[in-house]
């Protein structure tokens, strides 16, 4: 199995994952405002559920976007990671050409 990734890949989905943490809390206001109408239409259960929601929303967008907040913070670790990987990997294959003695292996006849 290969595994070939570019060098923006993280940064990319790094930034595409905060617009959709950003998308994500303005969508959860917009359910609460769009439940408002019915406050007071339900009975029983759906009254009781209506009324759990309502009063978590808060906290349940506080949760979504502290998940997406790890979440940020792994591929932002990742890409810093991969990037420090990539330097280290650039660097000691530099190093090692240097020490290389590439006239031993030519095969010239003098």
């Amino acid at each position: 199995m290969k595994f070939d990734m570019g060098s923006t890949t993280l940064s990319t989905l790094l930034k595409r994952t905060q617009g959709s943490s950003e998308d994500l809390g303005s969508l959860i206001k917009q359910l609460i405002a769009a439940a408002q109408p019915l406050e007071g239409k339900f009975n029983g259960a759906g009254k009781v559920a209506f009324d759990a929601f309502k009063a978590n929303s808060d906290q349940i967008t506080a949760d979504l976007n502290g998940a997406l907040g790890s979440i940020l913070g792994g591929q932002s670790g990742m890409d810093k990671s991969f990037g420090t990987g990539d330097v280290e990997m650039q660097d000691t294959a530099r190093s090692s050409m240097s020490a290389a003695n590439f006239n031993a292996a030519r095969f010239s006849g003098r």
